[in-house]
């Protein structure tokens, strides 16, 4: 009796310490499957205040796909107590998530002032090869070892309090082929001129939270969640991931919105959304939104006067609307007022484009 005893309580111990996994309700879009990540977040190993450990559990509970731990590679603050290599982080938390159901991507940032910044490197083999003092060298290093390159937080007001500028060293940067993507949106924060530049250079839209401490700590709205990478993969693996982001296949998940490119979240509102008739005859229509994307939506026909208040379809919820006398859905469009693919662009898709469910 006693020997079962102390197995309950050891079996307690341990299901109390391995995290509930939520499920994220995000669809997939034709021809691909999406992951939520996260690529930019610190640890003990550099200027975070938790061990990379934390940083699995923490995925695990908000039910992410796949990490990344990019440590500073020049900021260490806790060195003096943490003696390991640069790639120690990442190899504890590889290890930790082996049989969690959660990806564990190898990472660094390469932290320089500005020009040019902070950069994060994925995929890497040897975060102690990349490290030098010149960002050149650096990047190149990262380069050669098949990293896709990011430009970190364009718009971070310690390094441009004033504006966001393109500097002639990310001109250098890009024609060499060492960035890949950009930073849109960090932590809560959305760089305007970081969408812009994606869309010009045909950069990958990265949102991330670029987490310090515990997200225990964090104060969200009841229905908010943490920045997000959306990526759209042909299959879910590392390597999908990969050829997906340099592919371009990304969306960025924050708050209430998405941002990403026009053909990506135009085919993620139509697989988040359906279409059924409730009394076709007199035009009564019902949107249902099944996922856990918060989707704010304007029918664009200005006839009918209602037509001018935004539908709220929050997830998994109905909304209904009545086309008026005389029109039909193929006259009908929709903006999305919180799914956008540039600088002040709602996407804008026609009603007949949603799928009907006829039930």
């Amino acid at each position: 009796m006693k020997k079962n005893l102390i197995l309950f309580l050891l079996l307690s111990v341990y299901t109390q310490a391995v995290p509930q996994r939520n499920i994220i309700n995000v669809p997939d879009i034709p021809g691909y499957r999406t992951m939520v990540c996260d690529f930019h977040q610190h640890t003990v190993f550099s200027d975070g205040t938790v061990w990379p450990t934390v940083r699995v559990d923490e995925a695990i509970r908000e039910g992410l796909d796949a990490i990344a731990i990019t440590d500073h590679l020049e900021y260490r603050p806790h060195e003096s107590d943490m003696a390991a290599d640069r790639n120690r982080s990442w190899q504890i938390a590889k290890e930790y998530a082996a049989d969690r159901g959660l990806i564990v991507i190898a990472g660094t940032e390469i932290t320089k002032e500005m020009p040019p910044g902070h950069f994060n490197a994925l995929f890497i083999h040897d975060a102690e090869h990349i490290l030098n003092k010149d960002f050149r060298q650096a990047l190149k290093t990262a380069a050669d070892q098949g990293a896709f390159i990011m430009w970190n937080h364009p718009g971070w007001k310690v390094q441009q309090p004033d504006s966001t500028v393109w500097w002639d060293e990310h001109t250098y940067i890009f024609n060499q082929g060492w960035m890949h993507g950009i930073e849109v949106i960090n932590g809560p924060e959305v760089s305007p001129e970081a969408i812009s530049w994606a869309n010009e250079k045909s950069l990958a839209m990265i949102g991330n939270t670029d987490q310090h401490g515990p997200f225990m700590f964090e104060e969200f709205d009841p229905d908010d969640h943490r920045t997000s990478t959306l990526v759209f993969v042909a299959e879910k693996s590392e390597g999908g991931i990969r050829e997906a982001l340099f592919n371009g296949r990304t969306a960025c998940w924050y708050k209430h919105g998405v941002i990403g490119k026009a053909p990506v979240i135009r085919a993620l509102f139509l697989a988040s959304v359906t279409i059924r008739p409730l009394d076709a005859e007199n035009g009564r229509y019902l949107f249902y939104n099944p996922t856990d994307l918060d989707l704010r939506i304007t029918l664009s026909n200005t006839v009918y006067e209602d037509w001018s208040k935004e539908l709220k379809l929050s997830p998994g919820s109905k909304t209904s609307f009545k086309i008026p006398p005389g029109a039909s859905v193929e006259q009908i469009g929709v903006r999305v007022n919180n799914m956008f693919s540039g600088v002040d662009k709602p996407l804008e898709v026609p009603l007949s484009m949603i799928q009907p469910v006829h039930q």
